[in-house]
């Protein structure tokens, strides 16, 4: 069985999203995302994918809907209708990043081994919200900061969680 890790974007009160749609640009946290992802299959709910212009290159989507009448025709795409559906479909892979929304993030909690947080220092006023990191599940395995400059309007903080084993 392979690794799962969320990765995601979260506000200081754990805000994602608004109307689906990001609350803030950084593009140095895309091409992390970017460089984490490229290569793997990732696991997102039908309002994530619907909010992409087109599927992600280079990345097979696995996209979770109650909607039992949904299709999507592309190659390095596949609807499934539960998160415990889309886990079965990756089960042999190395690793797979869940990507969101915020119900699927909720949902994978569970499952995830790793977390790759970005820590987006401010509180936005959102729609969607990443679950609490209880640190008697989670240890810190690396933080790195970014500073605000002229392509970041906010600060923010890389940090890699481990799943504790007991």
């Amino acid at each position: 069985m392979g690794v799962y890790t969320m990765i995601a974007a979260v506000a200081d009160n754990n805000a994602i999203g608004k109307d689906n749609d990001l609350l803030w640009r950084l593009p140095d946290d895309f091409k992390r995302f970017k460089a984490l992802t490229t290569g793997h299959k990732i696991i997102m709910g039908r309002k994530t994918f619907e909010s992409f212009p087109k599927p992600l290159p280079n990345r097979f989507h696995i996209v979770i809907t109650r909607d039992r009448e949904y299709k999507i025709e592309h190659p390095e795409c596949q609807v499934v209708h539960s998160l415990e559906e889309a886990l079965e479909v990756t089960a042999s892979e190395p690793v797979t990043y869940i990507i969101g929304g915020g119900e699927i993030y909720k949902m994978g909690m569970p499952y995830a081994d790793s977390l790759e947080i970005t820590r987006v220092h401010g509180e936005f006023e959102a729609d969607a919200f990443f679950p609490e990191i209880d640190p008697e599940d989670w240890t810190l395995q690396a933080e790195v900061f970014h500073p605000a400059d002229d392509r970041h309007d906010y600060s923010f903080t890389y940090r890699t969680f481990t799943r504790k084993r007991s």
